[in-house]
């Protein structure tokens, strides 16, 4: 289980208290401000408990859901483009437009705990929006995936979603020549 400081305080009562549970090794400080009753904790949960508000986006959501086998070195959040930078080497922040920042948010398990993470329809359309920032060979395995599992996709979802970006009309005909 994962705790802020501040989550802990509240059970435990008192500082003390928290400092003698680590000492015993009951709890383990994983991370400044972030505590857990496991020593060894998968780092997106870390992250998720660190930046509640953030949405798990790109490589990390990719890889995820299945769509590529290539590990992301780092994780890739979603936040508001104006929240704070998150100062944090294993993080690559992905500013987003207030309006369009919960669009396809969705919670999913990892390890058992809910995250926020963006569903395939908006990570399909951050692909193609991305396409020319992304290595061609990576982008066409992606885009294989998709289309090995158009079967989950919603498509009126998907319409619904491209229909918010400035380039709906390019998102919808890159879609049909690529994934349908």
């Amino acid at each position: 289980m994962l705790y802020t400081y501040n989550e802990l305080l509240k059970i435990e009562k008192t500082r003390e208290n928290i400092k003698k549970k680590v000492k015993n090794k009951e709890l383990y400080r994983i991370d400044k401000g972030i505590y857990s009753t496991q020593e060894v904790v998968n780092p997106m949960l870390i992250y998720a408990k660190k930046y509640p508000n953030a949405i798990f986006t790109l490589d990390t959501a990719f890889y995820y859901y299945g769509l590529t086998d290539v590990i992301p070195d780092k994780y890739y959040l979603a936040t508001k483009h104006k929240a704070k930078k998150l100062k944090n080497m294993k993080i690559i922040q992905i500013f987003t437009t207030d309006e369009l920042f919960e669009l396809g948010k969705n919670k999913v398990s990892v390890d058992g705990v809910l995250v926020n993470m963006y569903d395939m329809e908006r990570l399909l359309i951050e692909l193609i929006r991305r396409k020319k920032q992304i290595p061609l060979d990576y982008y066409k395995e992606i885009i294989n995936n998709y289309r090995n599992r158009i079967y989950e996709l919603n498509i009126r979802k998907l319409e619904k979603y491209a229909s918010c970006f400035d380039i709906h009309e390019h998102i919808m005909e890159t879609i049909q020549m690529e994934v349908l």
